[in-house]
């Protein structure tokens, strides 16, 4: 009895040991993982690379090759294997800016805040003409108009926005109250209100007639440049695109994004008869030769003999919008990511799972590169045949809602998820970061892996002034990321990563949805 009691004790002084070996290793873990992310941070040094040296990285365009090139080089450095851009399919052309001018001369000289719409052509030299105010309420009024805008700038009418805010202020943080609402189990299925829009306000003035009638009409017509008022206000232009990336998209005139203060200044003087001129000089240019679309990708090899071959992905999307570097959306993201891989590979750590980091490209125009890699390796939503590789993720995170530290994740309805996620952020709680929510958010590229029913998951982020100033707009700079936020945002991405690397098993999944089944998100 006295010998079975021993060795009972013996085993039980064995568990015991190895479950406190395992807090430790975990613990000295996670403290290797602060010290790296909060007090050796290189996460602002990649942030730079990618803004203010590599510059807008429109999709398909040279900015975006810069960044991709750099990235995957720099990958290697930190002894990542297998890093390389791959293609995930046709986009079609690139497209940057070259040179921008444009001023009123008449009545005075003004030099105004605009931005070519993205993909569309160049004034081929300085051109100067009168500003024509085109009102077509139907297509029939179209008709005084021919033969009057040759070589002429024209302009619609656009309400003016409201220029005084006196509702909220303009960057903000989620309130405790805000983080625990969304933690409520009637929250499910609902997202936070989604990203703010990325257009501008559109061609007003032709009611009836549509934009793309209008866009005929002013080529056929062969006007000199196309006013659009931008949606902002203090100088700020949230830029979007004017015509189609596409390599059979038609032609279109050369367009300028205006501030809206200069808009209405100069749509209030030819309003009022008071006669105006412009000059511009735009040269763009166009990119043909590889119409396909680059993702970039690197690893940390797993270790584990059993599990090395599964996954565990990070990622977010490196294009940009070309008004700005793109600081916000989405530098910030990307730069964590990257930060993340380094931090994992400078502390020493070999997981057991395979890390793959994933900077996706062609976001803006509909998460393009994130949709093109799950079909090429997972899963093709329309009609859910399984590729090997389906089996294998564990799970997919993803950043992409501004410079604002993570103070939590999107379950995305995985209920089962939600207490694995709860315990291992208990121990960066004291960094900001403790909330999940059942929530489901879209927009971003963690959509495309829920959408095959892979564990793709999108982290709450404190929303600054993402929405109100930065998010696809001439403000989107290297200056407009915070520090201490970025360094949060690795050190905890980190932190989630390295657990779902050594978890014993796979993360759970929800059921799988039906081929061509409606977006979850």
């Amino acid at each position: 009895m006295k010998l079975k009691l021993f060795y009972t004790s013996l085993l039980i002084a064995g568990t015991m040991g190895t479950a406190f070996s395992q807090q430790v290793s975990d613990e000295v873990m996670l403290q290797r993982i602060r010290d790296e992310g909060l007090n050796k941070s290189q996460v602002m040094d990649i942030a730079f690379h990618l803004t203010d040296i590599s510059g807008p990285r429109l999709a398909g365009s040279p900015g975006l090759k810069r960044a991709q090139d750099w990235a995957v080089n720099t990958l290697k450095t930190w002894g990542m294997v297998n890093a390389k851009r791959e293609s995930w399919g046709k986009f079609g052309k690139g497209w940057e800016v070259q040179k921008n001018y444009a001023a009123m001369t008449v009545p005075y000289y003004h030099a105004i805040i605009a931005i070519p719409k993205a993909w569309t052509p160049s004034t081929n030299g300085l051109i100067k003409g009168d500003v024509v105010f085109l009102k077509a309420d139907t297509i029939t009024d179209l008709e005084k108009y021919k033969g009057k805008l040759k070589g002429k700038i024209v302009i619609t009418q656009a309400n003016a926005p409201a220029e005084q805010n006196f509702t909220r202020p303009e960057a903000l943080r989620d309130a405790d109250s805000t983080l625990l609402a969304m933690t409520l189990p009637q929250a499910a299925g609902g997202g936070r209100g989604g990203r703010g829009g990325a257009g501008g306000r559109g061609r007003g003035g032709a009611a009836g007639v549509s934009p793309a009638i209008l866009t005929k009409f002013e080529v056929e017509e062969g006007a000199g440049l196309v006013l659009s008022q931008a949606r902002g206000t203090d100088g700020t232009v949230f830029t979007t695109n004017g015509a189609s990336y596409a390599d059979t998209a038609h032609a279109v005139s050369p367009t300028l994004e205006t501030s809206s203060e200069d808009y209405q200044r100069i749509l209030r003087l030819v309003k009022a008869g008071i006669p105006v001129t412009m000059e511009a000089d735009i040269k763009t240019e166009f990119f043909t030769k590889d119409l396909d679309g680059y993702d970039v990708v690197g690893e940390i090899p797993g270790t584990d003999p059993k599990l090395k071959a599964q996954l565990v992905m990070i990622g977010g999307h490196l294009d940009s919008w070309h008004g700005a570097t793109g600081g916000t959306d989405n530098a910030a993201g990307s730069a964590v990511m990257l930060e993340t891989m380094r931090i994992l590979s400078r502390i020493g750590f070999k997981p057991r799972r395979t890390i793959r980091i994933a900077l996706w490209s062609s976001e803006e125009q509909g998460e393009f590169g994130s949709k093109g890699y799950v079909a090429n390796h997972f899963a093709d939503p329309k009609d859910m045949v399984l590729k090997p590789e389906h089996a294998l993720l564990s799970a997919y995170y993803n950043l992409d809602n501004g410079t604002g530290k993570i103070r939590g994740v999107y379950a995305q309805s995985n209920t089962a998820i939600m207490p694995i996620f709860q315990e291992w952020l208990n121990p960066v709680k004291d960094l900001g970061a403790g909330t999940v929510t059942p929530r489901n958010t879209g927009s971003t590229d963690h959509v495309a892996f829920d959408a095959v029913g892979l564990p793709g998951f999108e982290f709450i982020q404190d929303p600054i002034d993402y929405n109100a100033r930065t998010h696809h707009s001439n403000q989107d700079t290297y200056d407009k990321m915070i520090p201490a936020d970025l360094m949060q945002a690795a050190t905890v991405t980190a932190w989630l990563v390295y657990k779902t690397s050594q978890r014993d098993e796979m993360m759970p999944r929800k059921e799988l949805p039906a081929a061509g089944a409606p977006n979850r998100n």
